[in-house]
């Protein structure tokens, strides 16, 4: 059986890794793995390939940074010329990038199958191109690999085969328990001391597009870090926003800001932080598997079992003075409930994933994805 697995973001490696692992320790299995370049620095991509130890791509599109409609086509272009070339059984994405489009709807001209790894997830905000993008690749996909129950219970709303939903679990979580285990000088690096800071992250447009927002948050954690310090790996391109608003100088001063690190190192910050404040959505799910809590900075969230277990909590950005009193606020909860243990599964998405594919053979064989 032949796989191509199309990944484009630093989310997406992390998944990635952790799939890409089983399928090489499965017999009749063949992954081509294709790198579309959606991130392409050092930082937010290749020591993900290095230190997660996963095989370099064999193709890469270097697509790069566009904005959104000349991103997913070129992307389309490109990827749909691999597909052309390679003929595979099938097409795997994760998650909810521009990436994870263009390669469900190029495979879905060619009748490729695909198969969609955390399927089920909304928002319901139709405004973010991720809630877009996941949405429509739900619907041109064969497997659907759904990490929670709500995202089950998504799936069957919106009127989707139940042949095609398989509840499975988060292979996030496996990834977690596989790749966070051991100890670096991650803290002594940046000068912290474990359960002594906030971690956060900004990347997401709908903040970083949006002066207002973006200058809330700024000076929310701004006052915040004066009453605990705050670390901040800096996105290039947030970095390149605030310095266009003349902002970063003062950021600076207030923040201990950090280039964007690696999985292991960024695991390390996630657990011993105090608090996490985030607007990223895979960072709200690792805030959680290692029993820190979190406070999102957006609207709404896709993963809403973690706000509604009292794990993470949702912050609008809409007025500065609100980020700094709800994010300090949140500091001093000393009745969180009982984390779930099972919320995204027992650890087994890897390999139920991996073995209703390899199971799929049969059906794939037949003469119906001929592209």
């Amino acid at each position: 059986m032949k796989i191509i697995t199309v990944v484009g973001a630093r989310p997406q490696f992390v998944k990635a890794a952790i799939v890409s692992r089983a399928f090489r320790a499965t017999p009749g299995v063949n992954e081509i793995l294709v790198h579309t370049g959606q991130h392409y620095s050092e930082n937010l991509s290749d020591i993900f390939f290095q230190e997660l130890e996963i095989p370099a791509p064999r193709y890469h599109l270097g697509v790069g940074s566009l904005p959104h409609g000349a991103q997913t086509g070129r992307m389309l272009e490109q990827v749909e010329r691999v597909f052309l070339d390679e003929r595979p059984d099938l097409i795997l994405v994760y998650g909810d990038t521009n990436s994870t489009l263009a390669a469900a709807v190029a495979a879905s001209k060619l009748h490729i199958p695909v198969a969609h790894v955390e399927a089920g997830l909304r928002s319901f905000n139709r405004r973010m191109p991720e809630e877009v993008n996941r949405v429509l690749t739900d619907h041109l996909s064969r497997w659907l690999f759904v990490p929670t129950e709500a995202g089950l219970t998504n799936l069957r709303q919106e009127g989707i085969a139940e042949a095609s939903i398989f509840f499975v679990g988060d292979v996030m979580y496996d990834a977690a328990r596989y790749y966070g285990a051991g100890h670096g000088d991650t803290l002594e690096r940046y000068g912290l001391e474990a359960g002594g800071y906030i971690l956060a992250t900004i990347h997401r447009a709908e903040n970083t597009d949006h002066p207002t927002r973006l200058r809330n948050i700024v000076s929310g954690l701004g006052a915040v870090a004066r009453e605990c310090p705050v670390v901040l790996p800096i996105h290039p391109r947030t970095r390149t926003i605030l310095e266009r608003h003349g902002w970063l100088d003062s950021l600076a001063a207030s923040l201990t800001l950090i280039e964007p690190v690696g999985y292991r190192d960024m695991t390390r910050l996630e657990k011993n932080a105090r608090l996490i404040a985030t607007d990223s959505g895979g960072v709200q799910k690792e805030a959680f598997f290692h029993r820190v809590p979190c406070v999102t900075l957006r609207d709404e969230t896709e993963w809403v079992e973690l706000v509604e277990v009292g794990w993470n909590r949702l912050l609008p950005p809409t007025d500065a003075i609100v980020v700094r009193e709800t994010i300090l606020a949140e500091l001093e909860v000393t009745d969180r409930p009982a984390a779930p243990a099972d919320l995204y599964g027992g650890g087994q998405a890897t390999e139920r994933i991996v073995e209703i594919l390899a199971g799929s053979a049969r059906e794939l064989a037949l003469p119906a994805n001929a592209a």
